[in-house]
């Protein structure tokens, strides 16, 4: 089980990416009251854990229904987290989760939360992707507690840094934001590669 936590807190963690989503937060509520953002980040970061808990504790139909395999949608997995992980090293908005229409749309909302903020900012493709591969490579309970803890752990820590996005942003400028956005892209390319290597081991075999 603590192996499996190892493994499944980076992994969330760094492709949910809470640090990369505060200038977006930032520019999107430029015009807001604090107690607005606050609430905002509240029921973006409880939508999103909600999104990844459901997909985390029922992705597996998927494979199901559509006849995919664990391996196949590893590998498909790791080639979305490698993307992701490519623009982050590059310190650019990752194509995977926002596009330049959702962030302008976004912008002239009266409320983000939901949309673009949790879905798909907080809770993309590529961490839905993630969750449902980690839960599938350690069924049962030893897999289930760490894959929903690492959810509910790195939601928290979205609320917080989202909470105080603008001292986040003060504090690190957007300098010190590239620097942790390559940090995690490292990262998560490394876990990328290690979906992409187990899953293809397993086609091969098969």
């Amino acid at each position: 089980m603590l192996a499996a936590f190892a493994l499944a807190l980076p992994a969330v963690l760094f492709i949910v990416d809470p640090i990369g989503v505060v200038p977006l937060f930032v520019a999107m509520t430029a015009k807001d009251s604090p107690e607005k953002c606050r609430g905002m980040a509240l029921r973006a970061s409880v939508t999103a854990g909600l999104i990844l808990c459901f997909f985390a504790l029922f992705g597996t139909v998927v494979f199901q229904v559509f006849g995919v395999t664990l391996a196949a949608f590893r590998v498909a997995g790791g080639l979305l987290l490698m993307l992701t992980a490519l623009d982050m090293l590059r310190a650019q908005r990752p194509g995977t989760k926002t596009s330049e229409a959702e962030t302008a749309e976004g912008s002239a909302q009266e409320d983000i939360a939901i949309v673009p903020l949790a879905m798909p900012l907080l809770a993309g493709p590529g961490a839905i992707a993630t969750v449902m591969v980690l839960m599938a490579q350690h069924p049962g309970l030893d897999g289930t507690v760490p894959v929903i803890a690492s959810i509910v752990i790195t939601m928290g820590l979205a609320y917080l840094t989202l909470r105080n996005a603008h001292h986040v942003k003060r504090v690190l400028k957007q300098t010190g934001i590239a620097i942790l956005e390559r940090i995690f892209g490292l990262i998560l390319a490394a876990i990328a590669v290690q979906f992409v290597f187990e899953g293809g081991r397993e086609l091969l075999k098969g």
